[in-house]
């Protein structure tokens, strides 16, 4: 079986790769997500004073974004 060479654009560059890429196109907003991702994880376990919050604080930094968009969406009545 012969792989296949595919043309696509990819962030507007036109690049030719292959079936299994993995160029990023989205590096810069990755990166922000994830200083706030941290700067979630610092603010939520600068209280944890038990194993059971260290564990609970680690998972909300994570999904702070949901609940965020959850909770303006629900206060815009969406």
């Amino acid at each position: 079986m012969k792989k296949e060479k595919k043309t696509k654009e990819c962030c507007g560059e036109g690049m030719i790769f292959k079936r299994h890429h993995s160029h990023r196109c989205h590096d810069k907003s990755e990166a922000i997500y994830g200083l706030g991702v941290v700067g979630a994880l610092f603010y939520f376990l600068q209280s944890a004073a038990t194993f059971g919050m260290v564990i609970m604080g680690i998972i909300k930094s994570f999904f702070w974004p949901a609940i965020l968009m959850y909770e303006l969406l629900s206060y815009l009545q969406l």
